[in-house]
């Protein structure tokens, strides 16, 4: 049996913990009133057409039942904001090494989420220098760079808007094709298996209706923060997995919305994202990102859908971001201390046996010379060793057996 809080009950009991910038966390006396006018808007959006999408927000608004789960992450995520300000007052020097990684990491993850890579070596060149761009991923990781540095530089000034939505959209295709230009034709998200069978995981809104349907979930976003019906980190998520449904472009989908993600968080004070790569965060949980999304999304145009899956997904992900950058920040004393800690973070992600690529994979902001002086050490301290010479080298964590 899973326990419910009504949402009224999980605000007060994460109250004292999480308040978001803009947003009071309370009792109001016109709660009633508030409950009512959201609630209204969404019979009467109802009533309107019987082709108006009702979305995830509004229906939690409706229903506002909070699992006791998503109540724990709430609370540990406004504990977590009410720290960061501790962290973010370190040595600017130091902190612009754990900047400088996250961008580079979310610039490659996100992109390669879908499926667009660069080669190792040019890593540093596309994402933090100025050099020409040798195909198209290329283009796109940059493009996407640019649009990280819009959402960083302008933090919660960046309002969430089509036409925002649109910019980003643009920024992260690199201006290529239809880039900032919603879809023209139908499209389903469609799984192969590797047996070449193929089947549609999801029917997306149509492009007739993505308009219309980008504006309503715009509309609810922000009924969400004036009338304080649903929890705004809550909101977040939900509107995450309604962007995802709609589906309004024709590729990008999934940045544009990692991309709303970190946006959205900078509008409730929520910074994690500005020293942690979000996006690799969700990449090295992409199996339960997938699974999570499709339990969401099953009897979403009918609004029967269970959005907790999916919110629950994106709260652990910022959870654990909070959780690294504690880590991280809290072991710097030198910026040459934040890239040796960046290369022991990645150690111990890595599986118990890897190669010198792997790990300069997930480190992309250190040179191989100072992830050598880390692997050195290591190896003196007998932690790690070393099988093999050269690019083929295999390193195995543990002590050598003789």
């Amino acid at each position: 049996m899973v326990c419910r809080l009504s949402g009224v009950a999980a605000i007060e009991f994460a109250r004292r913990r999480i308040k978001p910038e803009g947003f009071k966390i309370g009792r109001p006396a016109h709660r009633k009133t508030v409950c009512y006018t959201f609630r209204n808007r969404l019979i009467n959006n109802q009533k309107r057409s019987t082709n108006a999408m009702t979305t995830t927000l509004r229906i939690l608004a409706a229903k506002p039942n909070v699992p006791t789960s998503t109540v724990w992450y709430l609370t540990d995520l406004g504990e977590a904001r009410g720290k960061q300000e501790l962290f973010t007052k370190q040595s600017p020097q130091r902190l612009k090494v754990l900047r400088e990684h996250a961008l580079i990491e979310s610039a490659i993850s996100s992109n390669r989420i879908e499926g667009v890579t660069v080669d190792q070596s040019r890593v540093k060149a596309v994402v933090l220098g100025k050099a020409l761009l040798r195909d198209q991923d290329e283009q796109e990781i940059r493009g996407y760079r640019d649009a990280l540095k819009l959402v960083h530089e302008q933090g919660a000034k960046l309002s969430i808007s089509e036409k925002t939505i649109l910019r980003l959209h643009r920024l992260s295709r690199a201006n290529i094709g239809d880039a900032g230009k919603y879809k023209e034709k139908d499209s389903d998200i469609i799984e192969r298996s590797p047996d070449g069978r193929v089947r549609v995981r999801f029917k997306t809104v149509t492009a007739r209706k993505t308009p219309a349907a980008i504006h309503d979930l715009i509309e609810a976003w922000s009924d969400c923060l004036d009338e304080r019906v649903v929890h705004p980190v809550i909101a977040i998520a939900a509107m995450n997995l309604d962007f995802l449904c709609i589906h309004p472009f024709r590729d990008g989908n999934g940045r544009v919305s990692r991309l709303l993600l970190l946006s959205q968080c900078y509008h409730l004070g929520y910074e994690v994202g500005r020293y942690v790569s979000l996006e690799r965060v969700i990449e090295e949980n992409k199996d339960r990102y997938y699974e999570t999304l499709e339990q969401s999304s099953q009897g979403w145009h009918e609004g029967r859908h269970d959005p907790w899956p999916f919110v629950n997904y994106l709260l652990f992900i910022l959870k654990h971001a909070y959780r690294e950058f504690e880590e991280r920040a809290g072991a710097l004393t030198t910026a040459r201390g934040a890239k040796t800690s960046m290369v022991l973070d990645a150690i111990e992600r890595l599986p118990d046996t890897f190669r010198m690529v792997d790990l300069e994979r997930a480190s992309p902001n250190v040179t191989r010379e100072m992830i050598r002086v880390v692997l050195n050490r290591l190896k003196k301290e007998n932690k790690i060793y070393c099988e093999g010479y050269g690019a083929a080298a295999l390193w195995r964590k543990g002590s050598k057996k003789h």
